[in-house]
Parts: structure tokens; C-alpha cells; sequence
């Protein structure tokens, strides 16, 4: 009976499974292929280069990785810290509330990130809302704080909250009441029941949550285009320039690879820590 219903699980996946190679392994593939090929060809018929490599360290294209991957982690750290209070009141305190919490935040998703993200360039560029308001009533004003680091990396907490809160809360709901309320008769302080029940028992959210938000964040190129200007150039704008205006299709598809090989290996580590079958509510 169990070898009829692993037959029958391996036929159902089989449509999914051909979807997935054909959407995703095939264009990995073809990426894989002309990151090995001579600098700025169009065909795979080439002899293998591993030219685009090395210029990826030559001309200093690592460094936007830097960039990428650095304001990727803090953010995504800031959005574990203002969204586990959110989260939790969403799983244990706010009862029906967490209804109209929820639909709330999803609205947000209802509109374009980039209308989103040039309505706030229009609430703190020079002269916008806030500091024309406050200009016009005090008689006096402010720098605007655009175009550098930090309001890069506001605009990618501010994209990807939902991304960290689901699964954060998803995660927290997990936690057995009764184990906090074990804890605190014996004795053990809040901070304690957080760090040895809470944290350990909502790691599936917490990884789930994080890496959703480091991944996203780690491929982002509309938050430093729009909000940082020219402060700082991410690894997707690289490729993106490489695939278009530098014309230099093997290079765009080094870049690719070498960001899709860090955050794969992170995803696939992260994965193998998570719990599935107790998030999707399968264990008894």
C-alpha cells in the first residue's frame, strides 16, 4: 500500500515537476552556459571562457555583491526585531484583530512597489511633503534624507514587512502555550521564556521569514535605484546594465550565477534547518 502511494505521489508531482524544469532549471541552465562563454558573444557556440570571472574581481563588480548582501542581512535583522512584536500580538493577543491586521498589510502588496517607493521619494525629497509643510509653518528646513545607505535600506524593510511577518507569526503561533506558562510558574523571567522557548520553538517562522527577506532584499535593485540614487550601485543593477546597455551577455550571466550560487547555498542550508511538515500542520 505504501509503495502504491509513493507511486501515486511521484505520477501527481510529475506535472509540477516539468513545469519547474522548463520554467526555472532550463533558464539556470542556459545562464550557467554563457557565464562560461567569451566576453560579449551572443551565441553558446563558443569555446568555454572563464574570462567574465575574473573581470567580475578586476573591475571590482564584487563589491556591488558586498553592497547587495550587507544591506540585504541588516535588513533583513531590522525586520526580524520590528516585526516579532507585531507577529506575536498577530498570533497571541490580538484574536480577531489579527483579521483586519492581516488583509491591512496584504493591501499594501495590491500596489506597485514602485509607486510605493516614489510616493516616500516624494514625502522626503527637498521640498516635499514633510519638510515643505514643516518649512512653510516654521519658516525653516532640512537636508533630505535620500540618496544614501540607510534610506536604501528603509525602503527594503518597508517592501519585504509582509515577507518577514507571515512567516514570523506563523512560526509564533507554533509555540505552545502551555510550555510559556510551565516556564513562568517555575520561575523564569520573560526575557528567559524568550530566548529558551519562543526563539528555539518559532525557528521554522524565524528561518522561513528570513529568508524570504534576505533573498528578495539580496536580488532588489528598484530601492537603490529609486531611493538611493547613485549612492550605491547593487549587484542586480550590474546585471541588468551588463544584459542591456554593456551588451556583454556573459557577464550579466556570471553575475547571476555567482549571486544565485550564495543565495541558493544560504536557501538550501536554511531549508534543511526548517521543520515543513510541522508549518504546514502535517504532524500529529
Amino acid at each position: 500500500m505504501e509503495r502504491i502511494d509513493r507511486r501515486l505521489g511521484v505520477l501527481s508531482a510529475l506535472p509540477l515537476s516539468a513545469v519547474l524544469v522548463v520554467s526555472f532549471l532550463a533558464p539556470m541552465l542556459v545562464i550557467a552556459i554563457f557565464s562560461v562563454m567569451p566576453q560579449k558573444v551572443f551565441s553558446l557556440l563558443n569555446m568555454p571562457d572563464f574570462s567574465s570571472f575574473a573581470v567580475i574581481i578586476s573591475q571590482g563588480y564584487h563589491k556591488s555583491l558586498l553592497w547587495s548582501l550587507g544591506m540585504a542581512a541588516v535588513s533583513t535583522f531590522l525586520l526580524f526585531i520590528i516585526c516579532w512584536p507585531l507577529a506575536y500580538g498577530m498570533a497571541k493577543v490580538f484574536n480577531r484583530f489579527t483579521l483586519v491586521l492581516t488583509i491591512a498589510v496584504v493591501m499594501t502588496l495590491f500596489v506597485s512597489e514602485n509607486i510605493r517607493l516614489f510616493g516616500w521619494v516624494l514625502t522626503l525629497m527637498k521640498g516635499g511633503l514633510i519638510e515643505g509643510h514643516f518649512r512653510a509653518w516654521f519658516g525653516t528646513g532640512w537636508d533630505s534624507p535620500l540618496y544614501n545607505v540607510p534610506v536604501i535600506i528603509f525602503g527594503l524593510i518597508y517592501v519585504y514587512f509582509p515577507f518577514m511577518l507571515f512567516p514570523l507569526a506563523q512560526g509564533i503561533s507554533m509555540v505552545p502555550d502551555d510550555a510559556r506558562q510551565a516556564a513562568a510558574d517555575l520561575g523564569a523571567s520573560r526575557w528567559r521564556i524568550l530566548l529558551e522557548i519562543d526563539l528555539p520553538l518559532a525557528a521554522p517562522g524565524i528561518v522561513v521569514g528570513s529568508l524570504l527577506s534576505f533573498v528578495l532584499a539580496a536580488g532588489a535593485v528598484a530601492e537603490s535605484k529609486i531611493m538611493g540614487g547613485q549612492a550605491v550601485i547593487v549587484i542586480s543593477d550590474d546585471v541588468e546594465t551588463a544584459f542591456t546597455f554593456g551588451q556583454n551577455w556573459p557577464l550579466g550571466a556570471a553575475l547571476s550565477l555567482v549571486l544565485i550560487v550564495i543565495i541558493g547555498g544560504l536557501a538550501v542550508y536554511g531549508v534543511s534547518k526548517v521543520d515543513l511538515d510541522a508549518i504546514m500542520g502535517r504532524k500529529r
